[in-house]
Order: structure tokens, then sequence, then C-alpha cells
């Protein structure tokens, strides 16, 4: 990686993520490619879209993305370098069958934060693109610096289809959507955002699959919160990187 530390902090903050970074060689997207097939083959393409969640606890290959030596070189970057990571999650978009276009899975405009409870220092998102991930197949979208903006309002979603677990949006009218640019990958790149960053994805129009693997990280100074509406457990925490000298996350191992 030839941007220095420096200018990859300064970017991030001033954009609140990054795009584009390489991460796994050749070898490297081959295996896991071939490992997510048997996973496809094992629990069907319903499961696998959404549903293969925190499983870096039971696949060795798996844990090992968690830990790549380039995703952390990033991730201390920006972080420092004692790091957890919070929790992870594979999400394919698969090719657009019979299904009528304004039903096909989408992600709605959110922020991340929203949905974490997490306090005492910021949650970084992670997206491994296991497949390229294009315009036609319904590649990240972003609106660049809204992650100084604060937390906006959420409502239930309009359209059906959404992926997100509550199915919750910000409305558009409180947006500038007009500035969000589009994050495309190439397989085995990485991007980064903010869990402030308004961010989105359309639907998969294409005959492509779009696959990616999801990890949030956190500084080891960061703390869940309580909220007796919406409880949250994470019983898949990791440290990543450094040390843990505060033990905010109980299930957490080395």
């Amino acid at each position: 990686m030839t941007t220095s530390p420096g200018q990859l902090l300064e970017t991030y903050e001033q954009q609140g993520f990054l795009s584009g970074v390489p991460v796994l060689t050749d070898g490297e997207l081959r295996e896991a490619t071939l490992a997510f097939a048997q996973l496809e083959k094992e629990f069907g393409e319903n499961y696998t879209q959404y549903s293969l969640h925190n499983i870096h606890l039971q696949y060795p290959w798996v844990m090992g993305l968690t830990k790549h030596p380039r995703i952390l070189q990033v991730l201390k970057a920006i972080l420092g370098p004692d790091i957890i990571l919070l929790d992870s999650r594979f999400i394919c978009k698969y090719p657009a069958d019979t299904t009528p276009a304004d039903q096909l899975p989408y992600v709605a405009w959110h922020q991340d934060m929203r949905y974490w409870g997490i306090a005492g220092g910021p949650v970084l998102s992670v997206w491994l693109a296991l497949d390229d991930s294009l315009k036609e197949n319904g590649a990240l979208q972003v609106i660049p610096g809204s992650h100084s903006c604060g937390m906006f309002p959420h409502r239930q979603a309009m359209r059906p289809g959404n992926m997100l677990t509550v199915n919750q949006e910000i409305p558009a009218e409180l947006l500038q959507t007009d500035r969000a640019v589009l994050c495309p990958l190439f397989a085995g790149q990485m991007s980064i955002h903010d869990g402030l960053l308004v961010h989105a994805s359309d639907a998969n129009t294409s005959r492509k699959r779009r696959c990616g693997f999801v990890m949030r990280y956190v500084p080891t100074r960061a703390y869940p919160t309580e909220d007796p509406d919406r409880p949250r457990r994470f019983h898949a925490t990791l440290v990543v990187c450094g040390t843990d000298q505060f033990k905010h996350f109980s299930q957490q191992t080395q």
C-alpha cells in the first residue's frame, strides 16, 4: 500500500469513507470464493443472502479474513493500535430473476450507528468484495462528509425489499442525494466507512452476483449502551489487534 497512514486518516476523516483499497491476492481471493461456494451449496442461496452471521467463530478461513494484515494496516491508521471486531456477516445480492424490479432486495439510506448501540468510540464498517461490486449489481453508494452531520431521523421504509433487518430508512427529503457517489470495487478490494456515514445500495438488476463480507470494528475504548426498547448483545466480539485494557465486551476472545 503506497498511501501513508497519515494520508489515509486525513481522507477518511474528511470524507467518512475509503474505497478501492486492495486486500486479497489472487490466490487468497480464489480460496475465499471456493470456500464461500461450499457454504452456498450447504445452506442454499436464500440463507446465504443475509443469514451467514458471525460465522468467523466457526470457520477458520472466515476468521482469517477478519484479521487480514492488509485490513488491519488500514484499521490501525484510523482506529489506533487496539481494535475489537464487533460483528461479521456475508451479504449477497443474487442475480435478478422474475421478481419485479421494484421488489428486488436493496438497502435503503441509513447510518450504521442507528442500529449498533455503541458509544465511546467510532464504529468502522468494512465491505470486503468477493465479487466485483458495480453499479449494475448494486454497489455501495455514500454521501461524502455526511458522517459529520450527526444522527439523522430514521423511519420505516416505504418501498418493499429493504434488506435492513429493522426495515428503516432516512427520508430522502432530509438528504442531499445528488451528492451521492458510487463506490465500485473489484473482487478482493475493500471499502471502509464510518458508522455515521449515510449510505445505501440499489438492487442487483444484472446477471452477476454481488457478494461481500461485512466486518464492524471499534477501538477498545468503545462500549455498548443500554436500550430497553432494543436490547443488543455482542456475542462474537474478538480482539483482532493490540490489547484490551477496558474489557467492555464480556464475550470477546483473543
